[in-house]
């Protein structure tokens, strides 16, 4: 499914516009986006939650090449899933 797919599917389900589905999509991206940026977790209670965890800088290999590259280090974003979604899966 994407973006476009998504935003017709809440609309259909919440029964609004597909503009209003649209807009309320983008405000949760952009807000949980500036959550996420601050170092904050964001937990929605039966779907999962979402966390910035740092990974170190390590030594890699260039697959092509087969010569050692260096990695920085950066931040990433965790996605845990909840148990309702969990089981809504299996």
């Amino acid at each position: 499914m994407n973006k476009a797919e998504l935003i017709a599917a809440i609309a259909a389900k919440a029964e609004i516009t597909k503009v209003d589905a649209k807009k309320a999509l983008d405000a949760f991206i952009e807000v949980s986006g500036e959550s996420l940026k601050k170092g904050e977790r964001l937990t929605l209670v039966g779907f999962g939650s979402f966390s910035v965890s740092e990974r170190s800088a390590r030594t890699g290999r260039n697959p092509r090449t087969g010569s050692k590259i260096k990695i920085d280090a950066k931040k990433v974003v965790r996605f845990k899933a909840g148990s309702e979604l969990n089981d809504m899966v299996n």
